[in-house]
């Protein structure tokens, strides 16, 4: 039987705006009506994060807080995952959201290099982090920028430190990082099944490589995520995409390529494991 994919959809991130594409959703608001669309067009779980009123990053749990209500109440059944990232905040002001106890929240368990900066997440951190989800019963997405966080989230699993089955997410394309790469692509899915056979996984591409990831994801059998946080753009031309429900149908037609189908948000519960 064929695997349902999950479609998840990154409605804002922390870096594009409304001057990089204006389809962008920076307002609570738009971020809502945003999430709705890509929902009514086959995405199953929201990657959320939040701005201030003039675009600017923040891990406010106020603001939070009313997008969870606006996405529950818009989107019914859809599985809210909040950012715990940091570009948005630093220490642990990057989890202040996690007493709202959103379904999931990301959770990178390494440290790596950005653009213009190195990407910190020190085993304190991670270890808090990870604390206050089991706290609140939500369940972590690991943000995989390269090879070593997925050992360290099953070693984090193993001591309990995690609750599983694991969700992985593979983030490639990411400048100074890991770049879109099939055979490192192909290795990192068969590491994640020799070392945690009972995980999920979903294959989330930067910029140009969005397409690719989500193709590869297909065909190996996982999950997909698209979104303007990762990817302001439709095509190589340079066009702008015109919205993220574009971006949700784009790859909800393409499931049936590789003979999957988009998955319910109730299908996507049962995959992750998460409560209906």
């Amino acid at each position: 039987m064929t695997t349902p994919c999950i479609i998840t959809v990154a409605i804002t991130g922390s870096v594009p705006t409304k001057k990089d594409n204006p389809a962008v959703p920076i307002t609570v608001e738009e971020q809502v009506e945003s999430t709705q669309a890509s929902f009514e067009a086959g995405a199953s779980l929201a990657h959320c994060h939040v701005r201030n009123d003039d675009g600017t990053t923040t891990s406010d749990p106020e603001r939070f807080g009313r997008l969870v209500e606006g996405l529950k109440k818009h989107c019914p059944g859809m599985i809210i995952q909040l950012s715990t990232g940091g570009r948005s905040g630093t220490g642990r002001e990057r989890g202040g959201m996690l007493p709202l106890a959103p379904d999931m929240a990301s959770l990178s368990t390494g440290s790596c290099n950005f653009p213009t900066r190195v990407y910190e997440n020190s085993p304190e951190l991670v270890d808090w982090l990870a604390s206050e989800m089991i706290k609140y019963n939500v369940k972590p997405e690991i943000e995989a920028f390269d090879l070593s966080m997925i050992f360290q989230a099953v070693k984090m699993q193993n001591e309990g430190k995690i609750k599983g089955p694991l969700h992985v997410q593979f983030v490639m394309g990411v400048k100074n990082a890991m770049p879109v790469d099939k055979a490192t692509f192909d290795f990192y899915v068969a590491t994640l099944k020799r070392l945690a056979p009972d995980a999920t996984w979903t294959g989330a591409g930067i910029g140009k490589g969005q397409l690719e990831l989500n193709r590869w994801s297909l065909e190996a059998g996982g999950h997909c995520r698209t979104g303007l946080e990762d990817n302001i753009r439709w095509d190589a031309s340079g066009k702008l995409a015109p919205s993220n429900a574009a971006l949700v149908k784009r790859v909800a037609e393409m499931c049936a390529e590789y003979g999957r189908r988009p998955a319910t948000p109730a299908e996507a519960r049962q995959l992750l494991k998460l409560a209906a």
